[in-house]
């Protein structure tokens, strides 16, 4: 069964939330600001946003962390009607960062742990697009020790060593559904049954890439900043597979010209896109700030998806698959307020192109320009500790793709029009000292 199945797409798709599968939660308070921050002084948090900012905290210790609960809803309309809607798992993006003042406010060092790319989708076992995926999942973790100097009166530069891993798990139709419905020993009752699936999972190697900045404050009002995070290609030696069956009797009738696929290994890598972010802050007085980020991904890594099968998989039937993303740009705007000595309210939102053209639209990444609005507040209950909270509520706009699946039987194109929904309520913490 030659290119049985196009594994590891999964590895680097796991996401309606964010476009292609990077996903930007890494601090409550910025996300009420639609996630801004590469031109702000945000203590132990600039660390993700520009290292160059670590160094101008105002305590010798900034403690933060958080998480956030995302609730995605994508929905998918074919032909003569039929529709089908994910029923995802809420998924939790995390972040912790630790911040040291370590000589005169000139120098700061820290480490940050953050789950930049992670999310799940599930549409269910025996939906009509079943051969391209039936459910999937990522997390990946990155911890990122930082080390920040100022070098002149308002003019600091920040690197940071990032060091990545992660996990996933497919299941993906090897069979289409109705597939055994043609055969007489089985009938119209499984002209909706899925005959057999396989599960892939994985755990990725660990690899190792930089965040660098620079931030330059030109006069009271204006801060300007600009930061680079490196491409990162996660690798997985021994992914893992096996197959599931509808039934025993479907078992029986099958197993034999599939069973190749059952505990067998894989290998395959994928990139994390580099990202450039450029920014300015303008602060009219002293209790506004106004911010805005352009930030610009470097999608168009992820030009080709490369799988070897091992073992007594396939030896044939190793996959290079296409999938010629393209870069993209994302526009940030927010402001923040001090309400009162104690408070903080924030507004922002945000403009995400999607990577994916319309001719490899795969309902594993069903991406489309996405807008996001959000709002947040901080309240300081007791001196030097902050409670944080914020809102995102994002939409994808409707977009038409198709994507040529290869099953055994039959090869074709999946086409059809999806339209996603996220709500992100998101909660942090803060503790200087």
């Amino acid at each position: 069964m030659r290119k049985l199945i196009t594994v590891l797409s999964v590895f680097l798709s796991a996401t309606a939330f964010a476009e292609g599968y990077q996903v930007n939660l890494q601090s409550t308070r910025q996300a009420g600001m639609g996630h801004v921050g590469t031109a702000m002084k945000l203590g132990a948090e600039s660390m993700h946003f520009n290292p160059a900012g670590l160094v101008y905290m105002d305590k010798k210790v900034d403690l933060s962390f958080g998480a956030s609960a995302v609730a995605t809803d994508v929905t998918y309309r074919g032909e003569g009607g039929y529709h089908a809607n994910t029923d995802n798992s809420i998924s939790t993006p995390m972040y912790f960062y630790a911040g040291f003042n370590v000589w005169k406010d000139m120098i700061a060092a820290g480490l940050s742990v953050t789950t930049p790319y992670g999310s799940s989708l599930d549409w269910g076992n025996n939906w009509k697009g079943a051969a391209a995926v039936q459910d999937i999942a990522l997390k990946s973790f990155v911890f990122q020790p930082t080390v920040s100097l100022q070098l002149l009166d308002g003019l600091s530069i920040g690197a940071g060593l990032m060091v990545a891993t992660g996990n996933f798990s497919l299941s993906k139709a090897v069979l289409p559904a109705g597939y055994l419905a043609q055969l007489p020993a089985f009938g119209e009752a499984y002209k909706d049954v899925v005959p057999v699936s396989v599960r892939l999972k994985g755990r990725s190697n660990v690899r190792v890439g930089y965040n660098v900045g620079i931030m330059w404050q030109p006069c009271k009002k204006i801060i300007l900043g600009a930061s680079y995070r490196s491409k990162i290609r996660m690798t997985v030696d021994n992914g893992e597979a096996a197959l599931t069956y509808a039934n025993n009797a479907v078992q029986s009738a099958i197993s034999g010209s599939v069973s190749m696929l059952d505990n067998g290994t894989f290998a395959a890598s994928l990139p994390l896109p580099s990202n450039w972010n450029f920014g300015v802050s303008y602060m009219p007085t002293d209790r506004w700030i106004v911010s805005f980020d352009l930030q610009y991904v470097g999608w168009d890594a992820y030009d080709r998806l490369v799988v070897d099968f091992k073992e007594n998989m396939l030896n044939d039937n190793d996959q290079d698959l296409k999938k010629d993303y393209k870069n993209t740009f994302v526009y940030r705007l927010g402001a923040q307020w001090q309400a009162l000595k104690t408070l903080q309210v924030r507004l922002g939102a945000y403009f995400d192109e999607t990577p994916v053209r319309s001719n490899y639209y795969n309902p594993e990444t069903p991406g489309a320009n996405k807008l996001g609005v959000s709002a947040g507040l901080s309240y300081e209950p007791v001196r030097n500790m902050t409670l944080d909270l914020a809102f995102t509520f994002i939409k994808g706009f409707k977009r038409d793709g198709s994507y040529e699946y290869l099953p055994p039987l039959p090869a074709g194109t999946f086409s059809g029009e999806y339209e996603s929904t996220a709500y992100v309520p998101s909660l942090g913490v803060s503790v200087r000292f």
